[in-house]
């Protein structure tokens, strides 16, 4: 029979990557740590984790039976949790795109305070590889991220999307043009949004048109990018759900890249918490946002 602390155990390693740290989460020494999972193992018919010289990896079998581990955890954490508290809402890890404009994601957890609450949303941060890694080790729930076709495994639930625009300060002498010519930047100084999906296209695109333009300032923080355009120390390439005081998006004539942006999550986690209110205030905020009525944008 599998008891509680060999899943925790279990868990414990996948999270931290390592038998030692996982024992010091789970207060217990490596050898205790080691012999709960190697009774885990005895149970299951075979390895769970493999070690290699600088990480602890999940076998066949540890991928399968890691959803089931999550799930059946976050269950007793929760009755534990009610029965010390009264009912309460499981929290729901949300993991959000770098390049998710700020104010979208405050709308997120303002769009329903009964579904997102402080105490029911956990929001990570990151880029498109880590939180597709991180739904696929069951790290978060679900993500807020741009839809590709190698999400295979996982429910994709796309919701709208958007173009790119050239973001200029509102003073600028251009800021006004209902559209630019690639050539009429060639003396521009411009800034690198590093974290930008499309980052090697941009680069392709002007590189082709002859516009090599000096660079003032790369960064991989959107607002700090988006604060140096309005101070006027450059212009930028940026989605066009950006919304910054005093910036001004202008459309690039022939920049064609597109980004559909959406819901990815795994199977079953629904069935716990406050998933499915979470997954719509998520989708309700991103429709009602505001962010995405342009002409380059729809749903």
């Amino acid at each position: 029979m599998i008891e509680r602390y060999q899943l925790r155990y279990f868990l414990a390693v996948v999270d931290a990557g390592a038998f030692s740290r996982a024992a010091q989460q789970v207060n217990v020494t490596q050898p205790t740590l080691s012999a709960g999972i190697a009774k885990l193992e005895r149970t299951l018919g075979g390895p769970v984790l493999v070690r290699n010289s600088k990480r602890v990896h999940l076998t066949p079998l540890g991928a399968e039976i890691l959803p089931t581990a999550r799930a059946i955890e976050r269950a007793f954490n929760g009755f534990e949790m009610r029965t010390q508290k009264g009912p309460v809402a499981l929290p729901v890890r949300l993991g959000v795109l770098t390049t998710i404009p700020t104010p979208l994601i405050e709308a997120v957890v303002t769009a329903n305070r009964e579904a997102v609450t402080p105490d029911d949303l956990e929001i990570v941060e990151g880029a498109e590889g880590d939180l597709l890694s991180r739904l696929r080790r069951r790290r978060i729930d679900m993500a807020l991220t741009i839809m590709r076709s190698d999400q295979a495994g996982l429910n994709a639930e796309p919701l709208v999307e958007e173009g790119y625009s050239v973001a200029l300060p509102e003073r600028h002498p251009l800021a006004n043009s209902a559209g630019l010519e690639p050539e009429v930047l060639a003396g521009e100084v411009m800034i690198v949004r590093r974290h930008c999906e499309f980052l090697r296209e941009t680069s392709r695109f002007f590189t082709q048109r002859g516009v090599r333009p000096r660079f003032s300032f790369r960064t991989h923080n959107d607002d700090r990018a988006g604060s140096m355009v309005r101070a006027g120390l450059g212009i930028t390439v940026a989605p066009d759900s950006w919304r910054i005081p005093g910036v001004v998006l202008t459309p690039l004539a022939g920049f064609s890249q597109r980004r559909m942006l959406g819901l990815l999550y795994g199977e079953g986690w629904f069935d716990i918490g406050q998933g499915s209110a979470a997954r719509a205030a998520v989708r309700r905020a991103l429709l009602a946002s505001g962010l995405f009525n342009s002409p380059g944008a729809h749903p």
